[in-house]
């Protein structure tokens, strides 16, 4: 059986298919548009993955991968927990610079709403991202930058809800970034469960 082409690592490919979708959508996308993208023919991505829908699937895969091992990354490039919860949130989204992305990226969304190949990793991704916020929110506690008594599980539900919800708010009323809003939208929330400093109040009394 003859090998695959060498040259470009799939990982590559799919990043580049990501980038695609963000300018015009799964619908839009084509092969030969991702080809280009990463100077290969259109032939290589269908020995590769088979077809287009191939292609989204194996981003769908790959999307799945990546929510698994980016809890353990932002952990370890930041000093807290609370910290590390705010860019596991934003980080994912930096792609979505303007609106037109977004609504491009939620068109991807529809499809996994509604195709239970592309469902199963969206629910991955979607569980794999509940667990690492319930446990950062978890260590938050232990480590005293949450309020002894926080509910922890009904907490990591609002922030998922936040996740969703901050992107949608932002591309319908266009204030500011995305990076901001959700930034915002985080810290709000969060900031009602953390201890009162009453060290830092009398320093400044």
């Amino acid at each position: 059986m003859a090998g695959r082409p060498r040259g470009v690592d799939d990982a590559v490919i799919l990043r580049a298919a990501a980038e695609v979708i963000g300018r015009v959508g799964p619908v839009g996308l084509t092969l030969a548009a991702v080809a280009n993208e990463v100077g290969l023919v259109p032939g290589t991505l269908v020995q590769r993955f088979g077809s287009k829908r191939g292609l989204l699937l194996a981003l769908a895969e790959r999307s799945a991968k990546d929510a698994d091992a980016l809890p353990g990354t932002v952990r370890e490039d930041h000093a807290s927990a609370l910290e590390a919860l705010t860019a596991l949130i934003v980080e994912p989204m930096a792609a979505m610079a303007t609106p037109e992305t977004y609504a491009n990226h939620l068109a991807f969304l529809c499809i996994d709403l509604t195709d239970p190949e592309f469902h199963a990793h969206a629910l991955a991704i979607h569980r794999a991202r509940g667990r690492a916020v319930e446990a950062l929110l978890a260590e938050a506690l232990t480590t005293g930058e949450l309020r002894a008594g926080t509910d922890v599980t009904a907490l990591a539900g609002t922030v998922q809800a936040i996740a969703s919800g901050a992107g949608l708010n932002w591309a319908l009323d266009r204030r500011g970034t995305l990076e901001r809003r959700l930034r915002q939208e985080l810290a709000h929330v969060l900031d009602s469960h953390r201890p009162p400093r009453h060290g830092h109040d009398l320093e400044e009394s």
